[in-house]
């Protein structure tokens, strides 16, 4: 080997290789972990452009910029399964509660998305704001990506189109069931989203209105993206008292869409159910047998967040926000609420009744000024206050609010935490948006799922706990949700696969955010590279927005045809 005019020339049997001497980057002497799930080994990763060339033992290449990784694990960067990050990356393109976690794509789109929209829709999303205040400028679910990009963003993102979007697009916000021609129409919306790049359809059955669509009808969408080469991803119908009538719901939509679906932060809610993980998962691993595409994600947390309309009818939802509140506003409509929030009704899905108790129920965000200090107080603490019981609280903070109230609840067990962590088919969500403990975000609390989901799993549970290894943690946080999302190119360490790349210390990887205290980053993640551009340095942000639109195998811009290409072995390939 030797070298001329900056040229590195090896010689091998008469062959000559030229090899430039400069790349982009370099990620040097680290563990890498090339999200197979296969053991690690010491090498570098090499980058030009956008993508990765090289994969290995360390050979000396030179890069304009090298990262010094020894003594830390390199890996593919981690996708969040269910980001809420829709409203947040608005505010701060940076994500930073999840970039300092080694995330490097926010998949959105649980229940709604954020197209496509029709002018009214436009007119009460805006009015439904909270903190986060931003003009609607798009109307298809694409164009928003697109905004994204455009503004900049540190992550990549993608997005499913919501069922619960479809719906209200063509009936509404009220409990009605769509004329055949109504349906024809949602499954329009879904062709063209999915043509768009959207990645399947994501349905959220606790909440209305999304909770008024039948089996039919979501079978009926799901169907449509499958045959744009997409998936069905659901928050159940039920996750506690009926969870495994709700498995058996999504099972049959796979089975009659054929199309691989999956379940959105898996758990049994409530003490009462706590005991039902087992054949919960039996019956999924029973569907898998069957040789259905089912699989699961989940954060690794005993609290779930959502709001107080979680702790109410969804019959009293019916129609939106705006005539839920002028009904709880009606004394004989209060009464009856009342009684059914405190009754073991079958009919819907009552958060308030699994966490067993007003001292279960965290407040964390409000969008009236005058209630923000109410803001990490129970809903027992703000019953005694009042003088008043907790669900006469509960309906006196939404109508005050004029917003669901943002609510965290106790639920689950530590036991099937640890147990759900083990399944080979489980992957990882946030549930939550990515944020920073500065601006517009301490307006209001979350979740310490926000700040600590993927540190915590990598720390506590691989590293601490040892539930499973980290090279199999690390292909759950990347192949494993890239494969079910059926996205190209990325999920992996191999040459061609775009440079999304995260550099851990992975015996100091700590999540540091509490229930008190959520808003703490954590700790561990020295560098994170997102197509090739080195959005985190050192632990801190770089201001670089190199995040892009992730698209499903649908999109028309794709060279093989996109949903035609998709469809043209459907259903056989499912």
């Amino acid at each position: 080997m030797r070298t001329i005019l900056g040229l590195t020339i090896l010689s091998i049997a008469c062959a000559t290789i030229v090899q430039a001497a400069d790349h982009d980057l370099v990620v040097r002497g680290g563990t890498i972990l090339d999200g197979t799930g296969a053991e690690g080994y010491i090498g570098d990763v090499v980058v030009d452009g956008d993508r990765l060339v090289y994969v290995g033992k360390s050979r000396g290449d030179n890069a304009k910029t090298v990262i010094d990784a020894r003594g830390k694990a390199i890996a593919p960067g981690f996708i969040n399964m269910l980001s809420w990050s829709v409203e947040s990356l608005i505010a701060d393109g940076r994500g930073q509660s999840d970039l300092r976690q080694g995330v490097t794509l926010q998949v959105f789109g649980e229940g709604s998305s954020m197209g496509p929209l029709t002018p009214e829709m436009k007119t009460l999303a805006k009015a439904r704001q909270t903190d986060i205040r931003y003009d609607i400028t798009w109307t298809s679910l694409d164009q928003y990506l697109e905004f994204l990009q455009k503004k900049g963003v540190a992550p990549n993102v993608a997005s499913f189109i919501g069922a619960e979007t479809t719906r209200v697009h063509v009936l509404g916000e009220g409990d009605v069931d769509p004329t055949p021609a109504q349906l024809d129409a949602m499954r329009g919306l879904v062709r063209t989203a999915m043509e768009e790049g959207a990645l399947g359809v994501g349905s959220s059955l606790i909440y209305a209105p999304g909770t008024f669509a039948e089996t039919d009808e979501l079978v009926a969408i799901s169907a449509e993206a499958a045959r744009c080469g997409g998936s069905y991803i659901t928050h159940m119908r039920s996750e506690g008292d009926r969870l495994l009538e709700a498995i058996d719901e999504t099972v049959e939509i796979a089975r009659r869409a054929q199309v691989p679906v999956e379940i959105y932060h898996l758990k049994a809610a409530g003490r009462a159910n706590w005991s039902k993980l087992d054949a919960a998962i039996a019956r999924i691993d029973k569907a898998r047998a069957e040789g259905l595409h089912v699989t699961t994600d989940m954060y690794t947390y005993v609290a779930g967040a959502t709001g107080l309309d979680a702790a109410m009818p969804t019959w009293v939802q019916a129609g939106g926000v705006e005539e839920w509140i002028k009904r709880l506003k009606d004394p004989k409509i209060r009464a009856r609420v009342i009684a059914e929030m405190r009754s073991d009704s079958k009919d819907w899905e009552s958060l308030y009744r699994s966490a067993g108790s007003a001292d279960n129920v965290l407040l964390i965000g409000f969008k009236n000024p005058k209630l923000k200090p109410l803001t990490g107080k129970r809903l027992s603490e703000v019953a005694r206050m009042r003088g008043v019981s907790p669900e006469d609280a509960a309906i006196d903070l939404v109508i005050e609010d004029g917003a669901r109230v943002e609510t965290v609840y106790f639920l689950m067990s530590e036991d099937n935490v640890r147990q759900q962590i083990k399944l080979p088919y489980m992957s990882f969500g946030s549930d939550a948006e990515a944020s920073a403990p500065e601006g517009v975000f301490l307006e209001s609390s979350t979740h310490p799922r926000a700040y600590g989901n993927i540190a915590r799993l990598l720390g506590r549970y691989v590293r601490d706990e040892k539930l499973i290894t980290l090279p199999e943690a690390v292909r759950r946080l990347t192949s494993l949700p890239a494969t079910n999302l059926a996205l190209k190119d990325r999920g992996k360490l191999a040459p061609g696969y775009f440079a999304d790349v995260v550099v851990f210390d992975a015996a100091a990887i700590q999540d540091h955010a509490t229930f008190e205290k959520p808003m703490q980053y954590s700790t561990g993640v020295s560098h994170v590279v997102i197509n090739g551009g080195v959005a985190l340095s050192n632990g801190e942000p770089t201001g670089k927005a190199t995040g892009r639109v992730v698209r499903g195998q649908g999109w028309k811009g794709w060279p093989d045809g996109g949903c035609r290409a998709a469809a043209k072995d459907w259903p056989a390939r499912r």
